[in-house]
């Protein structure tokens, strides 16, 4: 009992799929013979309705257009927007045809079996036959001084002919038309020549009226050099002749090509040839017949971005194609130089926009200026950003505030003291340019006060004209950015120039920390931002740190944008904040100083108490590398020096020579140890033994 239509009912109740293309197709047509195809403009009678015996159904081929060819369900699906490999789609194909009225229901139900009667829908006339392969038999030769003269007239040598199975023949039997055999023998005037597969062949005389002659069974598609192709490459040549394949491959070139220039290239083949080649361009004669063709073939396979290229000849009979171009003397080179050429045609705005971009050696850029450093090392420098993160209470604006502080310098009367800076050096706004603060988190009462203690720690009373100070929480996310954007605008130009961005809060900029896309943009904006205008931008990330990396897609982010990212937490006196390099592209984070500050009662505002003793750097240092290999042995027992030095880089974002200074480290202190068994490899050390 069948309760709803499927494919095998719909293929019975519609004669094997006749009746729906006898649907769709408005004029009574006979089965194997070419038509106009009424379902687009069709100029030439290239298209019929057969039957496939080996799948038991009725087809159409469209020989004009291979993108209606295919049974009666790809024909509907292909009509309304549908593709019949996909499940839902093909739910919908046969709910269409359902709708057509020819005798389906998937209300009722239809007991079907051996013996039921089936309904008709149109009487069949005739059943199609196959067309029958024209028989043929060859007998070869081996190729003559004159034929390989011939041959190598284009560059083509013996070798070459062999790959392409290429073969001399001395005589060439088949049928005619009329199932009349007839047989071609070659002669020193006329040689023959066999384009040869196992189940067809296409004879080639070069010097004769009728060129080309086919027999056997060519199937739907014929390409000459598709098995020759690799897997992959980067450029393809489709040429007018087999010929022409034969002296592209000669010259270092992968080349196809199909039965003539005219014919209509299969979508199919160049979809899949799509996803293995960087380029298809077309290489056609340059007579009018293949220019022509030519700029048609183009036009129909744009959406797969084959391109045409024109070669630098007359158009005759004897200059015309790429074999009559390399035999005038041209070389591989010459027909790079025209591929580049035309890359330079197509690509002229984006080479133009990447010569601004292009570094030269001779005219090296001017060395960008550290606005934030410790210790000579650069954390903070024009056209980069600098991070800052922890957790809640940390002392992260304190912190930020301390470095604007820095930038403004002290006032007049105050210029014998010395800034506290919180152990970082920080260069002095002496050009007077803009300091931009923009706070998305805290209220205005917070961010007063915030400036107040910038300004104490100044020695000033009141701000410096340059000093722009934003709160940013009444706006909308997306209003923040956009303000931020054109402030900076507007300061640059207001100001000569911007010396440094804060941005306290980085995260309050976008929807969602874990919104990959809009963590991106956001990143790339300001990265972008920082190279228009000269300047460094301070970003606050709120997060708390998980190990070595930051948490979420916006962390991700400035873990591979941002200069140097700084961790601030709490020590284990909770009145003491501790400054941390988790990264520093000029250098070793872990080898950074470990900072400490804390709020002075008396001063009114945050001190400087100095670094940590080397001990705890040593066992920061420690600490971080046990948890890496931690990490990394987790997921394996053993590991070549090359991986754990890639695995090293990859999980601290450090170079590799870092990474290096860190195996050594880790051997010293036994975190990591040689497998006795085999030398080549490293596994974990004894973490307990070694007190870790």
């Amino acid at each position: 009992m069948i309760t709803r239509t499927n494919k095998e009912d719909i293929l019975l109740l519609t004669d094997k799929g006749l009746a729906v293309f006898k649907y769709y197709i408005p004029f009574s047509f006979k089965l194997g013979r070419n038509f106009l195809n009424p379902l687009y403009k069709d100029s030439k009678a290239s298209c019929n309705v057969y039957f496939d015996r080996r799948n038991g159904m009725y087809k159409m081929k469209d020989f004009g257009n291979d993108d209606y060819s295919g049974d009666c369900f790809a024909l509907v699906g292909k009509l309304n927007g549908l593709n019949c490999k996909e499940p839902k789609d093909f739910v919908q194909i046969l709910a269409i045809i359902r709708d057509m009225h020819l005798g389906l229901s998937d209300k009722s139900e239809m007991r079907i079996s051996s013996t039921t009667s089936v309904p008709v829908i149109a009487e069949v006339t005739h059943v199609p036959k196959r067309k029958k392969a024209r028989p043929y038999t060859l007998a070869q030769k081996s190729f003559t001084a004159a034929e390989l003269a011939f041959w190598g007239e284009s560059g083509i040598t013996q070798e070459v002919l062999k790959l392409f199975q290429v073969v001399s023949l001395k005589k060439f039997s088949s049928e005619n038309n009329e199932g009349k055999p007839f047989s071609i023998v070659a002669t020193d005037k006329e040689p023959v020549f066999g384009y040869t597969a196992k189940q067809y062949v296409k004879v080639y005389r070069p010097h004769s009226e009728m060129r080309f002659l086919y027999a056997g069974d060519f199937g739907e598609n014929y390409c000459f050099g598709l098995e020759q192709l690799p897997a992959k490459g980067d450029l393809l040549f489709i040429t007018g002749g087999e010929k022409d394949v034969m002296s592209l491959t000669v010259h270092g070139f992968h080349a196809i090509c199909f039965n003539s220039e005219t014919v209509t290239i299969p979508v199919g083949i160049i979809h899949r040839l799509s996803f293995r080649f960087k380029h298809i361009v077309l290489l056609y004669d340059v007579d009018k017949a293949g220019l022509d063709s030519s700029a048609k073939q183009e036009l129909a396979l744009k959406n797969y971005g084959v391109k045409r290229l024109l070669l630098p000849l007359e158009g005759t009979k004897v200059e015309k194609d790429i074999s009559d171009f390399f035999r005038l003397g041209n070389s591989r080179e010459d027909l790079i130089k025209l591929f580049l050429d035309y890359l330079d045609t197509i690509y002229s705005e984006t080479m133009s926009a990447l010569k601004s971009c292009e570094v030269d050696f001779n005219n090296p850029p001017p060395v960008a200026q550290m606005v934030v450093s410790v210790n000579d090392v650069p954390l903070g420098t024009q056209g980069n950003i600098l991070c800052i993160t922890g957790g809640e209470g940390t002392g992260k604006s304190n912190y930020v505030t301390a470095l604007i502080a820095g930038a403004i310098g002290q006032s007049d009367n105050n210029k014998d003291k010395v800034m506290d800076t919180l152990g970082v050096s920080v260069c002095e706004n002496s050009k007077r340019k803009a300091i931009l603060f923009y706070d998305t988190e805290q209220s205005e009462v917070q961010t007063y006060k915030n400036i107040t203690n910038l300004l104490r720690c100044c020695g000033r009373e009141t701000m410096p004209e340059y000093l722009k100070v934003y709160c940013l929480t009444g706006m909308s996310r997306k209003e923040r950015l956009q303000a931020i954007i054109q402030s900076m605008d507007k300061f640059h130009y207001q100001f000569r120039g911007i010396h440094m961005v804060v941005i306290d809060g980085i995260a309050d900029l976008i929807k969602g920390a874990n919104d990959e896309t809009e963590s991106i943009a956001v990143v790339e904006e300001l990265y972008r931002l920082t190279g228009i205008y000269n300047t460094c931008i301070v970003t606050i990330l709120h997060f708390i740190p998980s190990g070595l990396k930051l948490r979420g897609h916006l962390g991700s982010e400035l873990q591979r944008k941002a200069a140097a990212i700084l961790l601030i937490e709490k020590d284990t006196d909770p009145s003491v904040s501790v400054v941390k390099a988790l990264k520093v592209r000029d250098g070793s984070p872990l080898d950074v100083p470990i900072m400490q500050f804390a709020w002075d009662k008396d001063a009114g505002m945050h001190v400087y108490l100095g670094e940590k003793p080397k001990e705890e750097k040593e066992k920061r240092k420690e600490d971080e590398l046990v948890a890496v290999a931690r990490d990394i042995f987790g997921r394996q027992d053993f590991i070549t020096y090359v991986d754990l030095a890639e695995q090293i880089q990859a999980i601290l974002d450090v170079k590799e020579r870092t990474a290096k200074s860190y195996i050594k480290f880790m051997r010293e202190k036994e975190i990591i140890r040689k497998d006795p068994s085999n030398q080549s490899y490293y596994i974990i050390g004894n973490l307990k033994q070694a007190g870790l």
